[in-house]
């Protein structure tokens, strides 16, 4: 079925609406640079009764509300299910709730969230009821399946599934941070890449329940025929692609591949980068040269996926790490990426010391670490470069073993 749309209003299956909003200028989610700006989807359903799946970032309100009532009166809205309390999935709710008494459906770790963020608007005296896996609401010809998708991202998650017309309102699961007019996968293009760059930024840590979470789909036997995201578009024609590609991910898979992942200060740690760039790519090994002032660290995580090995690169500074470092590292650990090497390279004047310290946080972040890593005093020459092909021709072998 082709997209139908009439006022930005989208149809995706009789009785069920996206009535979500377009975010064109947003460039950074909560430290996710998004260059392509983001959607916040909202999905109307209507059967005998109503029920909206998800709001909108609040100041999107306005864009959600003008959509619903091309459809319904607002006031007439019987329920509101929260897949999420995020702020970009929640923060509609206080102008939402002006217009209608309709009764909120969530997680029951979901009551702390929703007064920690709306109790000023009145939320302890909001109609709210707790669902868990398996339970089911009748809108009368519509029913809806709820399923906990604990910590995917957060404790509250879940999705909801549309059983006669098999949609997944999937939460945070499969999205992606697009601004696009089009809602589907058919129709924007191959959307593979941008849901990695979501995956890798906010779903990577919790690799271990949406394994759980997919398994619990395949026992109750939803097999759906479109998954519709908070974020991004919609996957219809591509869901095959996008299922198996989240189990790869999840699974931690990858190839042969290096990131060599670095900032320089006066252009000596650059020297060793490529150089040890250099030797990955002469070994035969996909090579990603990614200097961190050049390559927004969403994008490198994004590259990390499937990266068997890894270096990062720092001069010393104050006896300790160059700001980008330092930053992207905080970052890295954050996100704990599975099954990778790693190493570290620096180069120093007076004094050293980043060297050890990437290789501690490495360790931090659960990374495995060659040690020694390469310090070179001031400048590398043949010698020191000879050493940075090594380490090279080191990093290539070891993602030839994953």
């Amino acid at each position: 079925m082709d997209t139908e749309e009439t006022g930005g209003v989208v149809e995706l299956s009789s009785g069920v609406y996206w009535v979500g909003a377009i975010d064109w200028n947003g460039r950074d989610f909560h430290g996710f640079t998004t260059p392509g700006g983001t959607t916040y989807n909202s999905y109307l359903v209507i059967g005998e009764k109503t029920a909206l799946i998800d709001t909108v970032k609040a100041p999107f309100a306005g864009e959600m509300l003008r959509r619903i009532g091309q459809l319904i009166d607002p006031s007439k809205l019987d329920y509101i299910i929260m897949n999420h309390m995020e702020p970009d999935h929640s923060g509609s709710l206080t102008e939402l709730k002006k217009q209608t008494d309709a009764k909120i459906l969530i997680t029951r770790r979901g009551i702390d969230i929703l007064n920690g963020y709306f109790r000023d608007s009145g939320s302890e005296n909001w109609d709210v009821g707790v669902v868990k896996t398996g339970d089911q609401l009748d809108l009368g010809g519509k029913t809806l399946v709820f399923l906990e998708a604990t910590m995917l991202h957060w404790p509250d998650s879940m999705e909801t599934f549309l059983k006669e017309d098999r949609i997944l309102f999937s939460n945070d699961g499969f999205g992606q941070h697009i601004a696009s007019s089009k809602r589907y996968d058919f129709e924007a293009g191959d959307m593979l890449s941008e849901a990695a760059e979501y995956y890798a930024n906010i779903l990577m840590p919790f690799h271990m329940p949406l394994l759980r979470y997919l398994k619990v789909l395949a026992e109750l036997e939803i097999e759906p025929l479109q998954i519709a995201p908070s974020h991004g578009i919609i996957w219809k024609q591509d869901l095959p692609k996008i299922l198996e590609a989240y189990i790869s991910w999840a699974s931690g898979e990858v190839k042969e591949k290096v990131l060599v992942i670095y900032d320089t200060m006066w252009g000596s740690t650059e020297i060793m980068a490529n150089e040890i760039a250099e030797a990955v790519r002469a070994a035969g090994v996909e090579v990603r040269l990614l200097n961190l002032r050049k390559n927004p660290r969403s994008y490198i995580m994004k590259e990390m996926l499937d990266a068997a090995a890894f270096a990062v690169g720092s001069p010393t500074l104050n006896n300790g790490l160059f700001p980008t470092v330092g930053d992207f590292l905080v970052y890295l650990k954050g996100l704990r990426p599975q099954k990778k090497k790693a190493m570290a390279f620096g180069s120093y004047g007076w004094g050293g010391g980043a060297v050890k310290i990437i290789e501690q946080e490495l360790k931090n972040a659960g990374i495995e670490v060659f040690e020694p890593g390469l310090q070179v005093r001031y400048r590398p020459y043949e010698k020191e470069l000879v050493r940075c092909r090594k380490l090279g021709e080191q990093l290539a072998a070891a993602a030839k073993k994953q």
